[in-house]
């Protein structure tokens, strides 16, 4: 079992390593980050989004990180599994 702030830790790892360097700079959505049956949800899109929520900066396709607390393991979410990280 590992925290949440581990579960932060991790994404954030995550998300630093799967970035290809064609891509702009990417940041999670701290402040859309939850957990839900277990599992940390972290949003992400690109940094220039997030500081200025101007929508020419917004990435699609942006599928949530996430990261089982009670394992560690972290991956990005897909599409069939949408209805369980989309907030209600």
């Amino acid at each position: 079992m590992i925290s949440e702030e581990d579960g932060r830790v991790i994404a954030e790892g995550f998300l630093r390593e799967s970035r290809r360097p064609t891509e702009p700079e990417l940041a999670i959505d701290w402040n859309m980050v939850r957990v839900k049956d277990g599992i940390l949800i972290a949003p992400y899109n690109s940094a220039d989004y997030l500081a200025s929520g101007k929508s020419e900066h917004y990435l699609l396709d942006c599928w949530p990180i996430l990261v089982d607390l009670s394992s560690g393991q972290v991956r990005f979410g897909d599409l069939e599994e949408r209805a369980f990280w989309k907030k209600s």
